[in-house]
């Protein structure tokens, strides 16, 4: 939870308060005497005549531009005329303040007249009936909706649906038990004949009651999902100090909304009254600057977030400081009456925060509650075609929003050419088209994920491992290509609606491309014999590999190189031209070969059945039978060396297995011969001439080394 809640709250407040004193009418009498003279004069024939004469000869001058001034003189106008707005509304607020208390004295006077005409009580009585009325309404329907959701419940199943009965099905049945309330109390009360001012005040006080309990309901819901998403984020304890601040910006936005209402409810119970325009002006100001001291106190109080803990000292009132100038500014924007730039500031703190809530509120109802259950395909493009529509629906809301609020007719501008209407138009048509570039992408880029997390490696040499391969392989290079596709359309229609002329951009990308290939023959080689490597199938990731002497595992790709991992560490990457003839030791099967040097005297025979003898127990072993496609065995002497025998031993195993198993089988066959007396041959020295010629030796020996000790 942060501090752009409350200045939500905040500039809401002023502007629906603004609204409501702005949006109804002055109550008028018959207009004076000129003005009836004028009107009388317009309907004459011959002055509707002259005045279209007058208009026709007048309209060639008119097609002129009316305005010589420039875009800055007119935005400079703009401001004086704001600030001359805001001084007059502080003059005329101190020439009502005085006035005030009369007029709340003279429409109290004319309160008690009214009510002075019925029994004492009898209006009171009326207006609590029809209160009892829609409460009794609303019980009855959440017993009846308490009574299906147990029936209900016993069928329901964990997961994420129980989340959002949790929070949503509990948000419909605040607004539908809000909706009953509200039919079964205003619509008794209007069918029951009231005095107008006493009508008015106990119809605005009920729409005030229904208003707060709709606030209520969907404030509750927010930030229980605000409560979800922090227990979502690991913080589990009610105590904590992310749910005391969620706590803490609850009950603050629970006063705004009750001061709002009711602020709002004031304002209207005063314009039938027939208080001045002045005078109530007057009075919404004093409401806002309520709100203002509210959220100036919320500010100062705020609680401590868990990044200010380990911050420095004066990160806190600095920060308090920015934000109470910031919601100084909001309140001057508003009483200059600059709406557009009261908005604009608004939306550049809200919507990023709005946005960012929606996303983990959105993750956290479609996580399944098994959190370590591997996210499938049909949940991930949920959960992306959900975020990505509501972030697209609430840029495009506060789009239209500013558009509203700043005067700008989005109908007319379409059809009328101006340069600020082309721009305004190309700037929408940009935003809605980039939206929709990112929705696509998002949604490909989502799906081509979850089918590269679903190609896991299956059994070596099966076709589901084959395919897998492949798809590990391709998906990661495809997704490259679809993003630069994607990526320059968007552009390229951006361009185009912003007004730029995007024919000879593209005839000059096309020049350009031609100059860059001649410069990047290189690059353009390596693009191309990738696409070759690819299309050949010549290698796939996870697969080993060995070109020239580059020799390692393959980790990846892109579209001019390729990433091997050496069984060492190192990582080559290697250009696709400089690949060359490639050597694949990861395919379908392998075939070990080894020499094991035994001594002249040795038993062949007996040697070849020990092999064979362990051949068999290695395929009785579960850890490597599955990998062993022919099982060891001796094919027989494969040369006579100087001291020794060599005997060929062979195996076929699934590739990247033959180390394992051989080193396996080499220290099976140790043991086997030392126990059947087969001895591994050796280089060896044999000194000829018989024992007379020892002691003759040994002496020369003597000799030579003395020397090499002496020294």
């Amino acid at each position: 939870m942060s501090v752009f809640r409350l200045v939500l709250l905040f500039v809401f407040s002023c502007a629906a308060i603004g609204s409501v004193v702005a949006a109804v009418p002055e109550p008028t009498g018959p207009p004076p005497p000129p003005v009836q003279e004028l009107i009388r004069l317009l309907q004459d024939p011959a002055v509707a005549a002259w005045l279209h004469e007058a208009q026709a000869a007048g309209a060639p001058e008119a097609a002129q531009p009316a305005s010589a001034e420039s875009e800055e003189q007119r935005v400079a106008s703009d401001i004086a005329r704001h600030v001359d707005h805001a001084r007059e509304h502080l003059r005329a607020m101190a020439v009502a303040a005085p006035r005030v208390p009369v007029e709340a004295a003279r429409a109290a006077d004319e309160f008690r007249r009214e009510r002075a005409q019925y029994p004492p009580g009898s209006t009171l009585a009326l207006f609590l009936l029809s209160l009892g009325l829609g409460a009794g309404a609303e019980l009855l329907l959440r017993r009846a909706l308490l009574g299906r959701r147990r029936v209900s419940a016993g069928a329901a199943g964990p997961g994420g649906a129980e989340r959002v009965d949790g929070s949503g099905v509990r948000l419909m049945v605040s607004l539908l038990s809000v909706a009953v309330f509200a039919a079964a109390s205003i619509g008794p009360f209007l069918a029951i004949e009231w005095p107008p001012l006493l009508k008015e005040l106990a119809l605005n006080v009920l729409l005030a009651i229904v208003l707060t309990r709709l606030a209520l309901a969907v404030m509750r819901a927010l930030f229980a999902s605000a409560q979800g998403n922090a227990a979502a984020a690991g913080d589990r304890d009610p105590r904590s100090a992310a749910r005391n601040a969620i706590g803490f910006w609850q009950r603050y936005t629970t006063a705004f909304v009750l001061y709002l209402v009711w602020g709002s409810v004031l304002t209207r119970i005063m314009l039938f009254f027939e208080f001045s325009t002045d005078v109530r002006h007057f009075a919404a100001d004093a409401l806002a600057l309520g709100l203002l001291a509210i959220a100036l106190a919320a500010v100062w109080r705020r609680p401590p977030r868990r990044s200010e803990a380990l911050a420095p000292s004066w990160r806190r009132p600095v920060v308090g400081v920015l934000l109470t100038i910031f919601v100084l500014v909001v309140w001057l924007l508003w009483v200059a009456g600059m709406r557009g730039a009261f908005w604009l500031a608004l939306l550049a703190v809200v919507l990023p925060r709005a946005i960012a809530f929606a996303h983990a509120t959105i993750s956290r109802l479609l996580t399944p509650p098994d959190a370590a259950a591997p996210p499938t395909a049909r949940r991930a493009l949920l959960e992306v075609t959900v975020d990505r529509g509501v972030r697209a629906l609430l840029i495009v809301a506060a789009a239209f929003w500013l558009a509203h609020v700043g005067g700008v007719d989005i109908a007319r501008m379409t059809s009328v050419e101006t340069p600020l209407s082309r721009l305004m138009s190309g700037v929408l048509t940009s935003v809605v088209v980039l939206l929709v570039a990112d929705f696509v992408w998002q949604l490909v880029k989502t799906g081509l994920n979850a089918e590269l997390s679903a190609a896991s490696i299956a059994q070596p040499g099966t076709a589901a491992a084959i395919r897998d391969a492949r798809m590990r392989t391709l998906i990661p290079i495809f997704r490259n290509v679809v993003f630069i596709v994607i990526f320059v359309f968007a552009a390229l229609m951006a361009l185009a609606a912003l007004g730029v002329q995007i024919g000879p951009l593209i005839a000059g990308a096309g020049v350009v491309g031609v100059a860059v290939g001649f410069g990047a023959q290189n690059l353009v080689k390596d693009i191309i014999a990738g696409m070759f490597y690819l299309v050949d199938d010549a290698f796939r990731v996870g697969e080993y590999i060995q070109s020239g002497s580059y020799k390692g595992t393959v980790e990846g790709f892109s579209l001019r190189s390729i990433r091997l991992r050496h069984q060492n560490g190192p990582i080559f990457v290697i250009p696709f031209s400089e690949l060359g003839a490639v050597e694949n030791m990861s395919r379908d099967w392998v075939i070990e070969k080894f020499n094991i040097s035994v001594t002249y005297d040795s038993d062949i025979e007996r040697a070849k059945k020990l092999v064979r003898q362990i051949g068999q127990e290695l395929l009785n072993e579960p850890e490597f039978a599955q990998n062993i496609l022919e099982t060891l065995k001796m094919q027989g002497v494969d040369r006579l060396g100087d001291y020794a025998v060599e005997l060929r031993c062979k195996m076929k195993t699934r590739p990247g297995e033959q180390f394992v198993i051989r080193r396996k089988a080499l220290a099976m066959i140790k043991k086997a011969f030392d126990e059947n007396g087969i001895r591994f041959a050796f280089p060896t020295v044999q000194v000829a001439g018989g024992g007379e010629a020892g002691p003759a030796v040994a002496q020369q020996a003597l000799e030579l080394v003395k020397p090499a000790v002496a020294s």
